[in-house]
């Protein structure tokens, strides 16, 4: 592995210098001749050191002192570049600022191309000066960590990551950057708004979910942005690109709405309690999500109600006043359709909550960002980051009639699992049953920078993670290298399939369950075998150059600094992304994600499928025998005639046919049935069997014209 000083001299953006970055070479030699000094015994009682009130300080930082280096001045080195690096990021906001007031200022009275070079200028300036952010916030990691490391004796990373996780080039939210922007590239798209159509069409829904490495968001962030505005969220201090969302779930101590949900049973029900901002819930909406396989003629349904927080204890008890909560909403002038429609909804959800003993299991928190033209479903798009899942039992509705988590309570570690990746989805709406998406999002799909997660479900990954002891089969994506190290610091490394006996046995091993997604991540080794962009796009078709240049997004170039990629993935300490902000030590990549490629659903139009290959390999096998059968029939009987050993030779070729499709049609059925990770296709079979047959018919042919040939010569004779 390079070492981190070597990586941040590689990454120095040249339009920032070397001395806008962090000092990362002289706060190591510090450390190296503090290690070789290092006091012990009766010294090392006598020492003191301060972290709140530093020596005084040169204009390089460094303490005023003549001797060797000390603590002392390693600190007065780290507050001064601490402080440097703030400036300087303060300093390029700032700058932003004043480039997006030019562009305002300039849409109208310019040439569109301009305005939109303007626009995209400050998103790359804007890339740029976050991979500055991230790599220093790296660096301050690394130093801290190895000066721990190096001198036990005296710690000082919790004192300065708290420290700078209060900095505000670190928690600083400049999501009024990014609203403004998306105002610029909605006024040059001239979008216009839609209107409201009630009316009944035909659509095509399709939703796809992606992972999203931390490092790649605002690069993502940015490309949608040139194809949709943010849809604005209000909060209290004003319109936000970003809204933080509480969803606690709801399920009884069998987990069943968890393992109908991750088994796809049609009608499966998922039932949440969301709510919308920091602090407590004042508007609690009430929501059950349907699933229905598409190939029985219905959709998936999400439907909801919303209550006051104090009436949630009433939903779930079966209390909630129905009767009178309808008189309001007539009162109100709701027609009479809609009220009935209401109340069958909400006594549904209120019946099955006691019929089930459904009680709030795990709560799952994010900042989600919206992408939307307002009234204009054809394509909605939202990305979640920061996502974390927390585990909401224990509680007593009973007695505390509470039905979520005090706040002020410490989260133990097994209470809480951060995902290090956002979480990306993709919602296209699409008329008269065009399966073809907007080419931009198709670009966006095939660009490597997302990695498709088939059917990712927040709730069942919080479900296996936080409780294990409880789920009785895991989904798929948990076996994923990139997710190893965030199940275990939560506690559920007994899910992890594992075959080194010295690591705890996978849930499959447990509870003998074969998971959907097998363990093709890691070998006996124990390395990781990482999925880049390159391999991604192949999967899709995308080879060679159109895999590593061409199908990057537009605006985007992989080798311009400006926009390149944000930051190495091979670190530890993470990264930090203060457009959204997300710094924690959870948000660190180890190795590239590796997407789901061999997972299946399972629909009866696959067992259909296998049997229809069955027959078509039957049908030519009887083909076969029936031509071979015929030239038998019509050959001489004498026995010298070629006709019988052709006709011999094609027939137990028939019979190999057969025998193969019964084989292969067996054998297929297993694979699927119990949906076995791996090749369900045969790629050697089919190419002897037709080699044979061609080897048969050009023998024949052969033949046929040696025959041809020797009559021809005996009749010149």
């Amino acid at each position: 592995m390079v070492a981190f000083g070597e990586h941040l001299k590689a990454n120095i953006a040249q339009e920032y210098g070397a001395d806008a970055y962090l000092d990362y070479q002289g706060l190591d030699n510090i450390i190296q001749e503090l290690s070789r000094t290092a006091p012990s015994g009766p010294d090392l009682q006598n020492r003191m050191v301060s972290l709140t009130t530093p020596p005084q300080t040169d204009a390089r930082g460094l303490a005023v002192d003549n001797n060797s280096a000390t603590e002392e001045q390693f600190l007065s080195k780290m507050d001064f570049e601490l402080a440097k690096v703030e400036k300087f990021t303060l300093q390029k906001v700032s700058e932003l600022r004043k480039k997006i007031d030019d562009t305002e200022k300039a849409i109208g009275t310019e040439e569109k191309e301009k305005s939109e070079a303007r626009a995209d200028e400050i998103s790359n300036d804007f890339l740029l000066l976050e991979k500055y952010v991230n790599i220093n916030f790296m660096g301050f990691h690394k130093i801290l960590k190895k000066h721990d490391k190096n001198l036990p004796s005296y710690p000082c990373k919790a004192f300065y990551v708290s420290r700078m996780h209060a900095q505000a080039w670190v928690r600083g939210d400049y999501s009024d950057l990014v609203v403004r922007l998306s105002h610029i590239y909605s006024s040059l798209r001239d979008d216009q708004v839609a209107e409201e159509n009630n009316d009944q069409q035909s659509f095509l829904r399709q939703t796809t979910k992606y992972w999203v490495k931390t490092e790649d968001v605002s690069r993502v962030k940015y490309y949608v942005l040139r194809h949709l505005p943010v849809f604005l969220q209000k909060t209290s201090t004003g319109e936000s690109d970003s809204q933080f969302t509480n969803s606690v779930y709801l399920d009884n101590d069998q987990l069943e709405l968890y393992h109908g949900r991750l088994e796809k049973a049609p009608g499966a029900i998922a039932l949440r309690l969301r709510w919308y901002g920091n602090g407590d819930p004042k508007q609690v909406f009430v929501e059950r999500k349907t699933h229905n396989d598409k190939w029985t003629g219905e959709v998936s349904v999400k439907e909801r109600f919303v209550v006051d927080e104090s009436e949630v204890y009433q939903v779930l008890t079966n209390t909630y006043p129905i009767e009178k909560k309808k008189a309001e909403m007539l009162a109100k002038g709701k027609s009479q359709k809609e009220c009935d429609e209401w109340e069958q909804l909400v006594r549904e959800i209120t019946q099955v909550c006691v019929s089930k003993q459904l009680v709030p299991t795990v709560r799952t928190q994010c900042m989600r960002t919206a992408f939307q033209i307002p009234f204009d479903a054809t394509v909605r798009i939202s990305l979640d980051t920061n996502l974390c899942m927390i585990s909401e039992r224990g509680y007593d509705l009973n007695g505390m009639k509470t039905w979520h988590r005090n706040p002020e309570w410490i989260l133990q570690p097994n209470e809480i699992t951060r995902f290090p990746h956002a979480v990306l989805e993709i919602k296209l709406e699409l008329k008269g049953g065009n399966m073809t998406a907007p080419k931009w999002v198709s670009d966006l799909q095939n660009s490597g920078l997302i990695y498709e997660c088939h059917k990712y479900s927040k709730y069942c990954h919080g479900c296996a993670v936080l409780l294990p002891e409880d789920v009785r089969s895991v989904p798929y994506w948990v076996d994923d290298i990139s997710l190893r190290d965030s199940i275990i610091a939560s506690g559920g490394g007994r899910i992890l399939m594992d075959p080194a006996e010295s690591n705890p046995p996978g849930a499959n091993a447990i509870y003998d369950h074969l998971l959907p997604f097998g363990d093709a991540n890691n070998d006996r080794s124990g390395t990781a075998v990482g999925r880049t962009h390159v391999s991604a796009a192949a999967s899709k078709g995308i080879t060679k150059d159109k895999a590593t240049v061409n199908n990057i997004p537009t605006g985007f170039d992989m080798y311009d600094p400006n926009a390149g990629n944000i930051m190495d993935t091979n670190e530890e300490e993470g990264c930090c992304s203060w457009v959204f902000p997300f710094c924690s030590r959870y948000n660190n990549y180890a190795e590239a994600i590796v997407a789901p490629t061999s997972f299946q659903k399972i629909e009866p139009k696959v067992y259909f499928a296998n049997e229809r290959t069955y027959l078509h390999w039957l049908h030519y096998g009887v083909i076969l025998s029936s031509i071979a059968a015929g030239i038998l029939s019509f050959s001489d009987d004498s026995g010298e005639s070629w006709g019988q050993w052709y006709a011999l030779a094609l027939l137990p070729v028939s019979l190999g046919f057969c025998l193969y499709a019964l084989h292969i049609f067996l054998w297929r059925q297993d694979q699927i049935k119990n949906r076995i990770p791996a090749r369900w296709d045969d790629p050697m079979g089919p190419i002897l069997l037709g080699s044979t047959v061609a080897v048969i018919l050009i023998i024949n042919f052969c033949t046929q014209v040696y025959e041809i040939a020797k009559i021809d010569f005996a009749d010149d004779l």
